[in-house]
C-alpha cells in the first residue's frame, strides 16, 4: 500500500487535495481536514491557493514579520500582503523562505530557461571542431602524420557539417 499523503502544514494524513492551473504551471497543495477548514479551504469565495502556500512557507518565528529587507524594508508580511518584493535585495534576504517554495512550485530554485535544438547542435560542432584542431596540433608536433592527416580529413567534415542549413 502506498503511503497517504501528509498535510504540507502539519503532517497529519491529507484528506483535502487541492489543485490549481495558472499559466499551464500546476500548483498542488495537500491538506488535513482541520488545516482545509482553518484555512477557509471549504469556502471557496476568497480561497487563494497563493497565500496558503505562503502560509506553509513561513516558520513561526517568520511570521510575526520579524525578518526585513535592509535595502526597502520589506517584511515577509508585506510580500504576503502585495504578492512581491519591494526591491531586488529582498531576494536575498527572504532567501530561506522563497527556496522551499519555489522548489514546491516548480522543478527546482535555479531558472535554466531553454535553449533553441539548433543552438545546441552548433555548440556541439564548435565544441568538436575545437577539440579536433587541437588533436591536429598535438599529431603534428608528435609528427604522427597519417593520424594529423585522418583528423584534418574529420574536421572538413565537420566544417561542411556547420555550414549545411538547419533542417526544418
Amino acid at each position: 500500500m502506498a503511503n497517504p499523503l501528509k498535510c504540507d502544514l502539519c503532517d497529519k494524513p491529507a484528506t483535502v487535495h487541492l489543485t490549481q492551473i495558472v499559466s499551464s504551471k500546476v500548483h498542488k497543495v495537500d491538506l488535513c481536514e482541520a488545516c482545509a477548514q482553518a484555512k477557509g479551504v471549504t469556502d471557496p469565495s476568497g480561497f487563494s491557493l497563493s497565500d496558503l502556500l505562503l502560509k506553509a512557507s513561513l516558520t513561526p518565528e517568520s511570521s510575526s514579520g520579524a525578518l526585513r529587507c535592509e535595502s526597502c524594508g520589506y517584511t515577509q508580511l508585506d510580500f504576503k500582503k502585495h504578492g512581491r518584493f519591494g526591491c531586488p535585495a529582498c531576494y536575498d534576504t527572504f532567501k530561506g523562505m522563497l527556496d522551499p517554495m519555489l522548489d514546491g512550485m516548480h522543478k527546482g530554485i535555479t531558472h535554466s530557461g531553454k535553449v533553441p535544438q539548433t543552438a545546441l547542435a552548433r555548440k556541439f560542432l564548435h565544441e568538436k571542431l575545437s577539440k579536433l584542431e587541437l588533436d591536429l596540433t598535438d599529431a603534428i608536433k608528435s609528427e604522427r602524420y597519417e593520424e594529423a592527416a585522418r583528423t584534418r580529413d574529420e574536421i572538413s567534415q565537420v566544417k561542411q557539417a556547420a555550414n549545411q542549413p538547419p533542417p526544418r
